[in-house]
């Protein structure tokens, strides 16, 4: 086994008015529109899910919760990184270390920072300063989508 593995994830989704915004586990209550999605459609923790299964070459969160499932429908995006941290954690290994990426156009997030990266680092079980949050904008090429991008260092126990 090796000492450590570095895992990727991404996610978009489409943004529509009327329905609610959930980024890292926070409800961001001032966006115009929110994600269409299965579940929550929280693209920050389904990009860290993702991370954290790529890690170890354990596929994607659509193999697990699959959007065609109807079990899954509206499920909290924290249960699904609660999940995938436990296949890794049977496989020896734990998160050391994420950063993450979110794109959105509207509303800046930049406030939202130490909110959105306790939110993650509690849920991943990290101290707060292993957790890596930034903000971007798409410059308006790609204004009605929210995505994420995350990197995950996992160690073994």
């Amino acid at each position: 086994m090796l000492p450590y593995r570095v895992g990727y994830g991404e996610d978009a989704h489409r943004l529509q008015a009327g329905l609610r915004l959930v980024l890292g586990g926070l409800e961001i209550v001032d966006a115009p529109r929110g994600a269409v999605a299965h579940s929550d459609g929280d693209a920050a923790l389904h990009t860290v899910a993702d991370a954290l299964l790529s890690g170890l070459a354990l596929g994607d969160i659509g193999q697990y919760f699959p959007d065609t499932d109807p079990a899954w429908r509206q499920l909290d995006s924290a249960d699904i990184v609660r999940r995938c941290l436990a296949l890794v954690g049977e496989r020896g290994y734990r998160p050391a270390n994420l950063a993450i990426v979110i794109t959105l156009d509207q509303p800046k997030l930049g406030t939202r920072r130490a909110e959105i990266a306790g939110r993650i680092a509690a849920l991943m079980q990290l101290d707060a300063s292993a957790v890596g949050v930034s903000f971007k904008t798409s410059e308006g090429l790609a204004p009605d989508h929210v995505q994420a991008r995350a990197t995950v260092l996992l160690e073994r126990i």
